[in-house]
């Protein structure tokens, strides 16, 4: 694994994806709508691709040439109605199929955890369309890691718990600095292939 792409490099938990993976020495192709929103010392350390994630021929040209695919994208806190994440994740599908990639990573969300009625009302909409993105992954065949975060923070890095296929989220909240860095180590780590992670941080004493 040399070079990943990152889609929604420029969000909170992409950002951090980002800088887990040149930490890593890994290449960078960070996938974005609007380049302005990447931090200067960033943006002269990745490869930076403008496209759109509903544009399927923008996303099938990032991901040529690449060894793994991170999919970080949100509704930059929107909880309208939408479908823009799944069909997004079926055009990065389609794309990874297209050049042949494989592995792939995505922050998904704990809610997915619960039946749909005990879903918080105002977070129902979006969770639908994460469970849509959720099914695009299971029936892609691809090498997918599905990270079903519970609540980001902006914490420190901290010590983290995972848990392979579990029936509910181990914890309450993952920091974005250990989110971002598990999407990117997760892509060479087999034992979470085809697999649901809850991850979380150890809760302080």
């Amino acid at each position: 694994m040399k070079k990943i792409v990152i889609f929604g490099a420029t969000g909170m938990t992409g950002l951090c994806a980002v800088e887990a993976a040149l930490k890593k020495g890994l290449e960078v192709r960070a996938f974005v709508r609007d380049p302005s929103k990447l931090p200067d010392d960033i943006k002269d350390k990745v490869e930076v691709f403008k496209g759109d994630i509903l544009e399927p021929d923008s996303v099938v040209n990032a991901i040529e040439g690449m060894d793994g695919v991170v999919i970080a994208i949100g509704t930059r806190g929107s909880l309208d109605p939408t479908s823009d994440m799944s069909e997004g994740t079926k055009n990065i599908i389609e794309g990874m199929r297209a050049k042949n990639v494989k592995n792939v990573s995505a922050c998904i969300s704990a809610f997915l955890f619960y039946e749909i009625d005990k879903v918080p009302p105002r977070f129902v909409e979006v969770t639908k369309d994460h469970e849509r993105m959720f099914i695009e992954l299971k029936d892609s065949g691809l090498n997918w890691i599905a990270v079903f975060s519970p609540h980001i923070s902006d914490d420190p890095s901290r010590e983290i718990i995972v848990e392979v296929n579990p029936e509910k989220s181990p914890g309450r909240a993952i920091s974005k600095y250990d989110l971002g860095k598990f999407l990117v180590d997760s892509l060479t780590e087999e034992k979470y292939y085809k697999s649901v992670i809850g991850l979380c941080n150890v809760p302080q004493q």
